[in-house]
C-alpha cells in the first residue's frame, strides 16, 4: 500500500475515533446531533472501502474492519437513547477503530516512497544531484525529476514569457513533464523544492501551482535546500522567513552556523520555538558534493577551446561572475563602465582568458526591473561576443566553469564559496573604479 494511501486512511480512523469518544458525552443532550454524525461516519466508512478497493491488492481486511464497524454504527443508532446499550456499541466501535488502525500500520506492506525533486531553472539543479543519486540508490525509494515552469515578471509586476527549461538538463537526468501530472492527486511521500520566493520574487516567478503554500497541502513532506550558498555562513534575516522556509517541513541547511541563524529568526517572526531541531539541518549544501565531483574540462566546447589553448599551452583562466543586482539603478551605470574597463583589459591580454558568466537571470532581472538599463546591458553582451574578448557561458552547467577557472573576479555572490572550497583565488569587483 502506498505510503500516501495510509497517511490518509490513518488519519480518517483518527477522525473517526475522535466521534466515536464523544457520542456518550453528547446523546443525552442531542440525539438527532449523534445520529446525524453516526451516519457521516459510516459514509467515510464506504468512502474508505471504496478507495482502498479501487487501488490496493491488499484490500480485503479493510474492507472488512471497516463493514464490521459499519454495521456497529448502525446498532448504536438503534439503541439511542438507551445508554447501558450504546455504551457496550461504542466500546465495540472503539475496538474495531483500533483494529483497522493497527491493519493498515503494520498489517499491510508499505510502498516504495516517491519522492519527487521539483527544480525550476536548469542551472540550479547542482541544489539537488547528489541528493537525488542518494535517492536514486535507495531501493525503497522511486525518485523523480520534474521540471517546473516559471514566468519572467513584467516591470508593473504582471506574469510575462513563460519558461520550461525540461530540455535543458543533463541526458543522464530522466525528467518528466509537469504538464502530464498533477501534483494534487499525486501526493508524493517528498517533495523537494528550491526556490523559496513564490510570489515573492520581483525579477520571476515559478508557476502559482508549484508555491510552497499549495504544496505542502500535497506532499506527505515538503523539504526546501536553497539553491544558493551564503557566503561566509552570514544570513540575511529575510531568506529566513520566505515561503520555502515557512511552508516546509524540513529546511537543509550548509552549516551549523547557518542553521542556528534560520532557527533565531524563524522563532522571532512566526513566535514558533518548539520542534525547530528537525525542522531546520545543518547536512551541507548539494552544491558543493557536485563541484567537488570535478573532472569536467575534458568535455570543454570547442568554442571554448579557442579561447583557452594558445599554441598547445593552456592560458589561466579568470572567471567573471556578475550579479543582477548590479542591474538596478543607481548601480548600474558604475558597473556598465566597470564592464567596459575589464573587456578592454582583458581584450589587450591575450595570455589569459576570460570567462564571463552573468547571473542566468540578468536580462530578466534589467526588463522587469530596470528597463532602460535593458538595451545598454544587451549592447555591452552583443559587443563582448562580436568582437571576441572570451568565453560567455549561460549554459546550465555552473560547475563547467568553476572547475575549467584558476581563479574569480566579479560581484559577491555564492559562487564564491564554491571557488573558496576549490582553494581557488578570489577577487571582489569594485564596480565603482574605473581604471585600466
Amino acid at each position: 500500500m502506498r505510503r500516501r494511501m495510509k497517511r490518509e486512511l490513518l488519519a480518517t480512523v483518527e477522525m473517526l475515533g475522535k466521534v466515536n469518544d464523544s457520542i456518550l458525552g453528547t446523546m443525552a443532550a442531542d440525539p438527532q446531533g449523534v445520529t446525524d454524525a453516526l451516519i457521516q461516519c459510516q459514509e467515510s466508512a464506504v468512502l474508505m472501502g471504496n478507495y482502498v478497493e479501487d487501488s490496493e491488492a491488499e484490500s480485503a481486511q479493510v474492507v472488512r474492519l471497516l463493514e464490521e464497524y459499519c454495521e456497529t454504527l448502525y446498532q448504536i443508532s438503534l439503541g439511542i437513547p438507551d445508554a447501558t446499550r450504546c455504551r457496550r456499541l461504542v466500546k465495540k466501535a472503539t475496538k474495531e477503530l483500533a483494529a483497522l488502525s493497527n491493519l493498515i500500520k503494520y498489517g499491510i506492506p508499505e510502498g516504495r516512497k516517491e519522492i519527487v525533486f521539483l527544480p525550476y531553472k536548469a542551472a540550479m539543479w547542482d541544489s539537488f544531484e547528489s541528493v537525488w543519486e542518494a535517492a536514486g540508490r535507495d531501493e525503497g525509494c522511486d525518485a523523480y525529476v520534474m521540471p517546473i515552469p516559471y514566468y519572467e515578471r513584467n516591470p508593473d509586476g504582471s506574469f510575462g514569457k513563460l519558461h520550461d527549461e525540461q530540455a535543458d538538463y543533463p541526458g543522464y537526468v530522466p525528467v518528466l513533464d509537469w504538464r502530464e501530472h498533477d501534483i494534487a492527486e499525486w501526493k508524493p511521500d517528498v517533495i523537494y523544492i528550491h526556490n523559496p520566493y513564490d510570489q515573492y520574487n520581483y525579477v520571476t516567478s515559478v508557476h502559482p501551482d508549484f508555491y510552497a503554500e499549495r504544496l505542502c497541502q500535497f506532499a506527505g513532506k515538503l523539504i526546501y535546500i536553497p539553491y544558493f550558498v551564503h557566503q561566509n555562513d552570514t544570513v540575511a534575516e529575510h531568506y529566513c522567513v520566505l515561503p520555502g522556509t515557512l511552508y516546509s517541513d524540513v529546511v537543509v541547511l550548509q552549516s551549523e552556523k547557518v542553521r542556528r541563524r534560520y532557527m533565531e529568526e524563524y522563532g522571532k517572526a512566526t513566535g514558533v520555538r518548539e520542534g525547530l531541531e528537525k525542522k531546520f539541518v545543518a547536512y551541507g549544501s548539494p552544491k558543493f558534493d557536485f563541484h567537488m565531483k570535478g573532472g569536467q574540462e575534458d568535455g570543454l566546447p570547442e568554442e571554448w577551446k579557442r579561447f583557452i589553448y594558445k599554441n598547445g599551452r593552456r592560458k589561466k583562466v579568470v572567471f567573471l561572475n556578475t550579479h543582477l543586482n548590479m542591474l538596478m539603478a543607481p548601480y548600474c551605470e558604475d558597473f556598465f563602465k566597470k564592464l567596459e574597463t575589464v573587456f578592454e583589459t582583458f581584450g589587450r591580454n591575450r595570455d589569459v582568458a576570460l570567462l564571463w558568466r552573468p547571473h542566468p537571470l540578468s536580462e530578466a532581472t534589467a526588463k522587469s526591473m530596470n528597463p532602460e538599463a535593458a538595451e545598454r546591458y544587451g549592447k555591452i553582451v552583443r559587443d563582448y561576443q562580436e568582437e571576441e574578448i572570451g568565453i560567455y557561458d549561460t549554459s546550465s552547467d555552473l560547475h563547467r566553469a568553476v572547475d575549467v577557472s584558476d581563479a574569480y573576479y566579479g560581484n559577491r555572490s555564492s559562487v564564491t564559496e564554491l571557488f573558496k572550497a576549490a582553494g581557488k583565488p578570489v577577487m571582489i569587483m569594485n564596480h565603482r573604479l574605473h581604471g585600466g
